[in-house]
């Protein structure tokens, strides 16, 4: 079998039917039929790549193929965004009725989709704090259908135990979904936790250049079928030039990762040891409540970690996380996450904007947080950039 960084290279060339070394764009809505038998066939089948591009692309084909590899799961099935993944992902499992376990921190749009759109829909939500094993048992009740869980959760970098969850799924016959976007398969693979379905924003880490949207969900053949029906009917279809963008930035998927886990290790740990820094959360840090079970279950840390700025009230953190952020020169203030660029956001004007009017939406971190995904670059620069913010 291929190792890793070959498969990345490798995996699902056999959807490239020309001879071009790189698989080029299938740039098409719709495909010729050689008679009228393979159109049938073509009309039918599941995620067809050359019939009609809702139904399939040879470029989305191999993407998902590539990273159903590296989930090690039978099939994937990539969307036109992470949001649509998650959705739909959800959606072709439950319907009214249904009951769902999710945990308190998720992505700010996975929250509103399950908190709003979900309940509207006639389908029941409860969730619980992810670092309490015994609350998602507790949780389940008879319609229980599926258990939702993110880690490390955005923006608090919390852990969930996945080998309790996996083991509670398969013991209580519940399926079980993970949204692995801020680990990526290099650093986690809950397959190996007996997780039953994989969710990404492959904007992120997959794609790895801030150029494209993209979703992907993992799981079995025959619950990938079900998610592909229901794409159908939702129409999020992966566009064939974003689909290729993904391939070419999976390719350096591995180097990209190892080199962000060891910048974000080596940042965190002089964050640690700044008096104007009040905390540092990553989970690589053995400070972390939760590093024991992340060594446990994960082989590298990722790019993603939280910082709280000191400060004696909320209004103090708030304007001096501000005054960072704007004295930061390679640590662009932008959404998103996992590029080859250093990112850093200010959660509470985000989520804040995102979830207000609601009080169980009320934020769960300070106003002094800022989120930091660190990039490819140099270590020693982006050390000196965040020590002039932080001097200034």
């Amino acid at each position: 079998m291929a190792k890793l960084e070959t498969s990345l290279i490798h995996e699902g060339e056999h959807f490239n039917t020309t001879k071009s070394v790189v698989t080029p764009i299938f740039q098409t809505s719709t495909y010729l039929a050689d008679d009228i038998a393979s159109f049938a066939h073509a009309a039918t089948a599941t995620k067809s790549p050359e019939f009609y591009h809702r139904h399939g692309n040879p470029n989305n084909s191999q993407a998902a193929a590539l990273i159903a590899k590296l989930e090690k799961k039978e099939d994937a099935l990539v969307l036109a965004t992470g949001m649509a993944a998650i959705s739909t992902a959800i959606l072709a499992v439950v319907k009214s009725g249904d009951h769902i376990i999710t945990q308190k921190a998720h992505y700010a749009a996975s929250l509103t989709f399950i908190r709003d759109f979900l309940l509207q829909y006639g389908v029941e939500v409860t969730q619980v704090d992810q670092t309490d094993n015994a609350a998602f048992e507790a949780a389940i009740q008879p319609n229980t259908k599926l258990i939702f869980v993110e880690t490390p959760s955005n923006p608090n970098l919390d852990i969930t135990d996945l080998e309790y969850i996996g083991k509670l799924g398969k013991e209580r016959g519940i399926l079980t979904m993970i949204d692995n976007t801020f680990a990526s398969p290099i650093n986690l693979v809950p397959a190996d936790f007996g997780i039953d379905i994989i969710v990404h924003s492959a904007t992120k880490y997959l794609g790895g250049h801030s150029d494209l949207t993209a979703g992907a969900v993992c799981g079995s053949a025959a619950y990938i079928e079900q998610v592909w029906r229901r794409s159908l009917l939702l129409g999020a279809s992966l566009s064939p030039f974003d689909s290729w963008l993904l391939l070419r930035g999976l390719k350096t998927l591995a180097l990209r990762v190892r080199q962000i886990n060891e910048n974000a290790l080596a940042l965190a740990q002089w964050l640690e040891r700044q008096p104007s820094i009040k905390k540092v959360v990553y989970v690589g840090l053995g400070n972390h409540p939760q590093h024991a079970l992340a060594k446990k279950q994960m082989k590298g840390f990722t790019g993603m970690l939280a910082i709280e700025v000191a400060g004696k009230d909320d209004t103090e953190q708030f304007q001096r996380a501000q005054a960072i952020l704007s004295k930061l020169k390679f640590f662009h203030n932008a959404v998103s996450l996992g590029g080859i660029e250093s990112l850093i956001t200010h959660p509470a004007s985000i989520w804040g904007a995102h979830q207000a009017g609601k009080k169980e939406n009320q934020l769960s971190f300070s106003k002094g947080l800022l989120r930091i995904s660190v990039g490819i670059e140099h270590i020693d620069d982006l050390i000196s950039d965040f020590e002039g913010a932080l001097d200034n």
